[in-house]
């Protein structure tokens, strides 16, 4: 059986992992376990690169922590973009000798709720705020709630995911992910 540890361990982020690997690699069930690891970046990372880095430093961390297949890690961010405001996340994949960066899309974002994000806020914590909900950053995510449940914040990081493990697929393509 296939082991995978995931950087969080937070339900979402978990099964969006399990059930990638398992559709990338057409099998019923992994071993899929999460550990809090930490990030490096701030609580609510404001730039692509800082949230790119927090996947990176957690599935580094990982790697050093625990023993598995697969590694998977993500960090959800916002930046500010021509366009205005908007959310994302990236996804590193791992193996021991390898890794992958995986980017989700990006849902744009209401502008009071980015202003309240540049006065130091969480965005989990001001969509909660919002909509009247809590913990939906365990749940659907502000994804969820701003599109009316059609996405959600595990559908994203689910297609990220897969995304990220086409290295892993694909080496004779890619040379080793």
């Amino acid at each position: 059986m296939i082991k995978v540890v995931v950087g969080s361990k937070n339900p979402v982020k978990i099964g969006a992992a399990k059930a990638a690997i398992c559709e990338m690699f057409a099998l019923n069930d992994v071993e899929c376990v999460g550990i809090n690891a930490p990030s490096g970046v701030p609580e609510q990372p404001m730039t692509g690169e800082d949230t790119q880095l927090g996947a990176i430093n957690r599935v580094k961390y990982c790697q050093q922590h625990a023993q598995a297949d697969y590694y998977v890690a993500f960090e959800g961010g916002v930046d500010q973009f021509e366009y205005g405001p908007a959310t994302f996340a990236y996804v590193a994949v791992a193996n021991q000798e390898h890794m992958s960066i995986g980017r989700s899309c990006q849902l744009p974002l209401p502008p009071l709720v980015y202003q309240a994000l540049q006065k130091g806020e969480e965005l989990g914590h001001v969509m909660d705020r919002l909509f009247n909900t809590d913990n939906v950053k365990q749940k659907g995510g502000a994804i969820g709630l701003l599109t009316k449940g059609l996405a959600t914040r595990e559908s994203v990081y689910h297609q990220a995911t897969l995304l990220a493990l086409a290295p892993f697929v694909n080496p004779d393509l890619f040379g080793p992910a």
